[in-house]
């Protein structure tokens, strides 16, 4: 698991402009069609889209990126999930928390305002 920065190459930055040109037409393309159903414009977006993503995983950045996506996924495999009781008390313990919290503040609240209304000569 080497983290080797790996230099660009030549090609890279006119493939990050063939990217950009790509979603500038596309964007240009979907405003000047605007009467076609949007099924099909969104049909379009998906292949442009994937055909960005394409020549966009041919740079040295857009291979470090799809080595990370491939390197989490191997992690999210390796994690413990929690089981249904457990997820349920680690549910119960934060709303209780939330709630105590809530009480806290609700009364150092009161206090504040029975406060400052004694200060001022506001109080009722």
């Amino acid at each position: 698991m080497g983290n080797k920065v790996q230099p660009e190459t030549k090609f890279d930055k006119l493939k990050w402009l063939a990217v950009l040109i790509l979603l500038a037409l596309g964007l240009v393309v979907n405003y000047h069609l605007s009467d076609t159903p949007w099924s099909l414009r969104l049909a379009g977006w998906i292949v442009l889209v994937c055909v960005m993503l394409y020549i966009a995983a041919q740079t040295t950045k857009g291979m470090a990126s799809w080595h990370f996506l491939k390197e989490a996924r191997n992690e999210i495999r390796r994690v413990v999930w929690p089981n249904r009781q457990e997820t349920m008390q680690t549910t119960g313990m934060v709303i209780v928390v939330v709630i105590v919290l809530a009480l806290i503040l609700w009364g150092v609240d009161t206090l504040l305002l029975y406060a400052i209304s004694w200060f001022t000569g506001h109080g009722g």
